[in-house]
């Protein structure tokens, strides 16, 4: 069990090093304003300590005894709405500092270590064979078009748009 909560921290740690990495030289190339490299990185850094922070304490929730039969991005989830929430007193700061990570940035990483764990897993996946084709165009088409829906509609709602 301890060896699986340190192999958690050391991902957490390297991920948190690359993505802040990869989102320095994002804001380097595409435009931070006068911010040196270094300024970028460390501010990528302390934004990817902070959602490091919440992922491991998601993670250690979910490890619990009565908290182990939910998903660890729900606990996750849980503890970043709390913090960023009004009800942290230091959520505006929270907020600033973890601004500065790009949304695209983290997502890359988060991909990379979908497709290994669907790589490991090819063996069973070849079993599925070409039903797993229509169903994955199904849930892909369905997911886009309700989010889009539901952006149009929220975004109309608030005059964003006319």
């Amino acid at each position: 069990m301890t060896h699986k909560i340190f192999e958690t921290i050391s991902v957490l740690i390297l991920l948190s090093i690359f993505t802040a990495l990869g989102n320095a030289v994002s804001l380097s190339i595409y435009g931070a304003g006068s911010a040196s490299f270094m300024t970028l990185l460390t501010d990528s850094l302390a934004a990817m300590s902070i959602l490091a922070g919440i992922s491991l304490v998601g993670y250690l929730i979910g490890l619990l005894p009565k908290f182990n039969k939910l998903p660890v991005i729900l606990w996750a989830s849980i503890v970043a709405a709390y913090l960023s929430s009004p009800y942290f007193p230091y959520s505006e700061v929270l907020v600033q500092v973890t601004n500065k990570v790009s949304l695209l940035v983290i997502c890359t990483p988060v991909l990379a270590f979908a497709g290994l764990a669907l790589g490991k897993d090819l063996a069973q996946f070849k079993t599925i064979s070409w039903r797993i084709i229509p169903v994955s165009l199904a849930v892909f088409t369905g997911t886009f078009v309700f989010a889009a829906l539901i952006a149009q509609v929220t975004l109309r709602w608030e005059g964003v748009i006319p």
